[in-house]
């Protein structure tokens, strides 16, 4: 199974995939899709849906994992609309290839990969680093909060097949 993680942004949007095979996990691209400099959003929606439409028809992923949107009071509502047109041309990406989407809170995570909901971006980033075995520094915090949302769902996944599992037993 292959998982796209997506950490939205207009400015900069974070992607990280992840292969499941077994008990093996193994990180296969990762990244930071860039709106450009375009004061524009259209303009910066449209180089983002363009960069991950071709992540996505690299890897051919099964499965999306997408970060909710947070919003900072001090950074009011709009930053949060921002974000949520960002997720929005992942969630229509993830449509036409007929992918399924699961969608989790930062704090959620934070708590999946760091063993702390409140976790900061940098705690996050080694935990990523450990647990995907990556011997090169994730420079980008998009990328590894990407990567952190993939794993996040890979945990989700995990859990719900045992239960599957234990109820048929």
């Amino acid at each position: 199974m292959r998982v796209l993680g997506v950490d939205p942004g207009t400015r900069f949007l974070g992607y990280g995939v992840i292969e499941v095979d077994g008990p093996t996990t193994r990180c296969l691209d990762w990244g930071t899709l860039e709106g450009g400099p375009s004061k524009a959003i259209g303009e910066r929606l449209y180089r983002i849906q363009q960069g991950l439409g071709a992540v996505i028809e690299r890897w051919r992923p099964d499965q999306m994992a997408i970060e909710e949107p947070f919003v900072a009071p001090q950074r009011g509502a709009k930053s949060g609309i921002v974000v949520g047109q960002a997720q929005a041309i992942a969630l229509v990406l993830a449509a036409g290839a007929g992918m399924p989407v699961h969608r989790y809170a930062p704090s959620r995570v934070k708590s999946a990969v760091a063993d702390y909901g409140a976790g900061t971006k940098q705690q996050v980033q080694q935990a990523v680093r450990l647990l995907l075995g990556l011997d090169e520094t994730l420079t980008s915090e998009d990328a590894s909060d990407a990567l952190a949302v993939a794993l996040c769902h890979l945990q989700q996944w995990r859990a719900d097949e045992r239960m599957r599992t234990a109820r048929i037993s």
